[in-house]
């Protein structure tokens, strides 16, 4: 009987051994902090990965993770400086860098997005209402749009860091018009364009203006040099003409038998319409043939 109180006890021992070098030893992910908490104090914090030792029964272990996560930001109303609503639908990403300041002033994850989603949506608040919609609503620069970001992260990342956390990345999604806006920005966003056509148009007739002068220019210019030197070819000619024909007829014989020639062209020329009557002086070289003289 004593013997089997001896093993009894003695398994009760190493039982309670088992569980206490059980929970005095716990692990750390690669991807997590671990924070050990005595009484609701934070008494140490670590993100080394393996295997740490704690107080066994006193000690409890806090994990909050260490990776980027992203939260997805409600559709909220704002209003622009020009008192126009918008819907914007945003997402943060965002990480915990103090796990102690974090768990001191949030305690979890959850209680964290909501106080982001509460800061995110003022800043949004704040840098919209110091902006008139067609900033916002512009495709003209979209480093604008850029600028809006990096405005609220930096509001977003000055309040979060109170809580240990850091702010990687604010983006907004889309912007959405109320119902009863959306017809009036569009009718400005047509008209725009409308006026851009227009300029194009105008920029187009007005250099299609000046190739057509240049080319109007051109070609009388051709015109005019082909004239002069067809009219000084005409000239030449004619002066060739008559050189040859003052060489050909060059004695008073070849001259009279020249003239004969030109009297008879001209006597055919006469002859080719319905009158025939034909008045020539009695001293004419033509009388003299007609009449066999």
């Amino acid at each position: 009987m004593k013997k089997t109180m001896k093993w009894l006890i003695a398994l009760v021992v190493v039982l309670a051994l088992v569980i206490c070098l059980g929970s005095s030893f716990y692990t750390v992910a690669e991807n997590e902090y671990a924070c050990v908490v005595r009484f609701e104090k934070i008494i140490d914090t670590t993100d080394t990965p393996g295997l740490h030792f704690k107080m066994p029964f006193v000690d409890g272990v806090k994990r909050f993770p260490k990776a980027t996560m992203l939260y997805d930001i409600s559709p909220s109303e704002v209003l622009t400086s020009d008192k126009q609503n918008m819907t914007v639908d945003s997402y943060i990403l965002w990480q915990i860098e103090d796990p102690l300041k974090f768990y001191q002033s949030l305690g979890n994850t959850s209680v964290a997005e909501q106080r982001l989603d509460a800061l995110t949506y003022n800043a949004l608040k704040n840098v919209m209402g110091t902006l008139a919609q067609k900033d916002i609503i512009n495709e003209e620069d979209a480093t604008g749009r850029n600028d809006i970001y990096a405005g609220i992260a930096a509001d977003v990342a000055e309040v979060a860091d109170t809580y240990g956390i850091g702010i990687v990345d604010i983006k907004i999604k889309r912007f959405d018009l109320p119902e009863a806006n959306e017809q009036a920005v569009y009718a400005r966003m047509i008209s725009e364009r409308n006026q851009i056509a227009e300029k194009y148009t105008a920029d187009g007739e007005y250099e299609a203006s000046i190739i057509r002068n240049d080319v109007d220019k051109q070609v009388n210019i051709i015109v005019s040099n082909a004239r002069a030197e067809a009219a000084k070819l005409e000239a030449e000619g004619e002066q060739e003409y008559m050189r040859i024909l003052a060489e050909a007829y060059d004695s008073d014989e070849k001259k009279d038998f020249y003239e004969f020639n030109l009297a008879l062209d001209a006597l055919k020329a006469s002859l080719a319409g319905e009158e025939k009557a034909l008045i020539l002086g009695k001293d004419s070289p033509l009388a003299k043939v007609l009449l066999n003289q």
